[in-house]
């Protein structure tokens, strides 16, 4: 099982909208495929038609519930959801109260190793404990970035982080929400980049499909799988997949939700 951590610090740069299109072709691919959304504003959440709404939310952290307990299936084959739910805004507090909490997440995900072949977290904007643990339980973080000064600022603030903390995770870059008309934008993804992350050579474009998924309440890859952010994301899903690798189907039991 392959865990993939869709984060940035800084928010409105495509991260759920990511997550949950990456989630969707690895799905469609064939490969069992879970998403938890673990941001309480549950934007993933509401795009897969979901209630975000998880009983118990305190007692699965604390790993006195099982995660399979609450997980959710989607309208999609292969797809399924860990919703969001609001309480996860105190996250940060049940983890610190855990033994080892920065592996929380990592132990309350293993168990799922055998039902699935691949986990996409989508991730809070924030560095906190709930960063860290995020950082040690991924095989590798995907850090969609708008191409402006700012947006590299905070791609370098969690790169020293990960540096500062000896993390081993190895962090795949992409551009988002890009406007070629921008000199900006075309100036930053020709420049050469951070060399402690990989700069991946599919861009996102800027575009209305993308704005639609909240009204679609669908992936961009389901319901504008032809249009410029659709066809996106579908080459930006097949180069993910060959950079970090060992993202193949298993033969295991189906489980019923």
């Amino acid at each position: 099982m392959k865990i993939l951590g869709v984060y940035n610090i800084k928010g409105g740069v495509g991260k759920t909208a990511s997550a949950v299109n990456i989630g969707h072709l690895a799905a469609k691919s064939g490969l069992r495929t879970l998403i938890w959304d673990l941001d309480p504003q549950a934007a993933a959440t509401f795009y897969l038609r979901v209630k975000p709404k998880v009983k118990g939310s305190n007692k699965l952290l604390q790993g006195k519930r099982d995660l399979t307990d609450v997980l959710k299936g989607s309208d999609y084959p292969n797809l399924d959801l860990l919703p969001a739910d609001f309480s996860y805004r105190n996250m940060d507090l049940k983890l610190g109260e855990s033994k080892n909490p920065a592996v929380r997440l990592l132990k309350l995900l293993r168990p799922l190793s055998e039902r699935y072949d691949v986990v996409v977290l989508d991730c809070p904007p924030s560095i906190s404990l709930v960063s860290e643990n995020i950082f040690r339980a991924a095989d590798a973080l995907l850090l969609p970035t708008i191409p402006t000064t700012l947006s590299l600022r905070t791609m370098n603030q969690l790169l020293d982080f990960i540096e500062g903390h000896k993390l081993q995770t190895p962090v795949y870059t992409f551009y988002s929400m890009v406007d070629r008309r921008k000199k900006l934008h075309l100036e930053v993804i020709a420049s050469r980049g951070d060399p402690r992350c990989t700069v991946l050579e599919t861009v996102i474009p800027y575009a209305s499909e993308v704005e639609r998924m909240g009204l679609e309440r669908r992936p961009v890859t389901d319901f504008a799988r032809s249009s410029p952010a659709g066809r996106a994301y579908e080459a930006l899903w097949n180069e993910i997949r060959q950079q970090v690798g060992g993202m193949k189907p298993q033969r295991i039991a189906q489980y019923p939700l």
